[in-house]
């Protein structure tokens, strides 16, 4: 494996998150903590607890992986497409450079940035409510393994949009909406039966679960089952990149 290549792209792609720090780091920390204040003090006050959790702190796991979700496929996504769009995909690509270690550079510095950015939020947090972590192995092994899978998403994102507008369209449509009705800030448990059934369809309710579940050892499904659909989408990814790269779909255009 070609480490030097691997490191100078690493290295670029974070030295531009440097150049846009207020886009990458501050705006979506500045985001969250309104959210954060508005939704736990506006519904603080009427929710004070949820399965003995106050409700500031029982919101905090759902507002990092809004986070973490979003910034991840951000960051991936545009990491691949500006190199489309300005037509230096054509070096990269005649480089000695493989297609693992692109992979390994653009969504290794994508997760990177994405799970920086889920420790400045987790710190945020803690200045406003008293937090714990109860299973701090777990914790970290949810918010990698969440990091790299939708990183990974990100970059199958970034090589099928043909245009600025579709690098948003999936986030903004389909992404956001499923992690607001994950269960960020509520327990599905609150829903009648039904709606409770139909949030198990929401894949994003596993991920936000398995999340919350390290942080306070509760959970609306299984912890285990949490873990098996992180990584089933895990494998899904890596399926289809592998698939982009052996047909070389949408690569130079």
């Amino acid at each position: 494996m070609n480490l030097h290549a691997i490191r100078a792209i690493y290295m670029s792609e974070m030295a531009r998150t440097g150049r846009t720090l207020m886009q990458s780091i501050l705006s979506p920390v500045i985001s969250t903590s309104l959210y954060f204040v508005v939704f736990g003090a506006a519904l603080g006050s009427r929710i004070e607890q949820i399965d003995g959790v106050g409700y500031g702190a029982f919101i905090v796991p759902g507002l990092i992986m809004l986070s973490l979700l979003t910034q991840s496929i951000s960051n991936a996504s545009m990491g691949i497409y500006f190199p489309k769009f300005i037509g230096t995909i054509y070096e990269l690509l005649s480089a000695p450079v493989s297609y693992l270690e692109i992979v390994v550079a653009y969504v290794g510095a994508a997760a990177t940035k994405s799970i920086i950015l889920g420790a400045i939020i987790l710190a945020t947090a803690g200045l406003f409510v008293p937090l714990q972590i109860l299973h701090p192995f777990w914790m970290l092994l949810f918010l990698v393994l969440t990091a790299v899978t939708f990183s990974l998403f990100g970059f199958i994102i970034g090589i099928w949009a043909d245009g600025f507008e579709k690098l948003q369209v999936i986030p903004l449509l389909i992404i956001t909406p499923l992690t607001f009705l994950g269960g960020s800030f509520y327990s599905i448990s609150m829903l009648p039966p039904f709606w409770q059934t139909v949030a198990l369809f929401n894949p994003v309710v596993y991920l936000i679960s398995g999340f919350r579940w390290s942080f306070y050892g509760i959970a609306d499904v299984n912890v285990a089952v949490s873990l098996a659909m992180t990584l089933g989408f895990l494998a899904v990814c890596l399926a289809v990149v592998a698939w982009i790269f052996r047909t070389g779909y949408r690569l130079k255009s």
